[in-house]
């Protein structure tokens, strides 16, 4: 997606919401951790120089893998406290922060696609499918073989 994004000849909208999703990763793991900066922490500010882009995403996600693999399987079933954004105490399953965090990209990430779009560029294929999925040989044995089938019915 980075190297869509640098094809752009305006950028901004992209770096804004691509920052926003690193923005939101330091957070949320400022609250988890109750780092007292976490009030103060913008979900909007910084925006990053595009240049530095990849190396703050790969930071806020690596201290997320980090943390994560630090927990058994159980301690990611159990609540974190943390202070919400009205400034009162708040708590949720940490399985369900990630969660959150996952699904907030895959929408700040539709809408940088939409803006790839919008300057004419075709944005990359990006679905989690796509990375997953193998590609079967066909299985259909053609229209001879499906008559032949019938027949010997």
């Amino acid at each position: 997606m980075l190297k869509k994004i640098n094809e752009l000849t305006d950028k901004a909208g992209c770096v804004k919401y691509f920052s926003h999703l690193v923005n939101s990763q330091n957070k949320w793991m400022a609250r988890i951790v109750q780092d007292g900066k976490a009030r103060e922490m913008s979900w909007w500010d910084p925006v990053y120089p595009f240049e530095k882009l990849e190396e703050r995403w790969n930071e806020s996600l690596q201290i997320w893998i980090n943390y994560l693999l630090s927990k058994t399987d159980g301690e990611i079933f159990e609540e974190a406290e943390f202070t919400g954004y009205d400034g009162g105490d708040g708590s949720a399953r940490l399985i369900d922060i990630a969660l959150q965090l996952n699904y907030h990209s895959i929408h700040h990430r539709a809408q940088i696609q939409m803006l790839i779009r919008q300057q004419g560029i075709e944005p990359d294929f990006i679905d989690y499918i796509g990375t997953k999925y193998r590609k079967d040989e066909p299985r259909f044995v053609g229209f001879v073989g499906f008559l032949g089938n019938m027949e010997a019915k």
